[in-house]
């Protein structure tokens, strides 16, 4: 039991904070960022082998759709917040995957490094999303 307690203890894990569950760990940047890069990867492939297979098995044309999609009459708010929702995990996924082609040939591997690497990735994911949303 102490060895588990030592080894738990080591591995940054705390049995103090009950409202947690049994194991408690103080989530990071770092950590936060590889959770998400995934997310964003499975919800875009999801989300456009959604969209190819509507594509083959819906009826009508993409110009029949886009004019179904005008006359929703969507206000500017909901389609520019429309228009975030996909523009910012598209930018987040392929800025963070340009860090991590960095990490891959062995630069900014330092905890300061991979912090700021991580808050340059979120600024940029943010200012290209909102660029994005601006140019369309």
């Amino acid at each position: 039991m102490a060895l588990l307690l030592r080894t738990l203890a080591r591995q940054g894990t705390c049995l103090s904070r009950p409202q947690f569950g049994v194991f408690y760990r103080q989530w990071s940047v770092p950590m936060m960022m590889s959770i998400t890069h995934r997310g964003t990867g499975v919800g875009l492939s999801g989300g456009i082998s959604a969209f190819a297979l509507l594509a083959l098995v819906l009826p009508g044309s993409y110009p029949y759709y886009l004019d179904l999609i005008h006359s929703l009459s969507i206000g500017p708010a909901l389609l520019g917040l429309a228009k975030f929702g996909i523009a910012f995990p598209l930018s987040y996924h392929t800025l963070n995957g340009i860090r991590h082609l960095f990490w891959d040939s062995g630069k900014g591997f330092t905890l300061p490094e991979v912090y700021r690497s991580g808050y340059v990735v979120i600024a940029l994911s943010i200012l290209t999303s909102i660029a994005a949303i601006a140019y369309m």
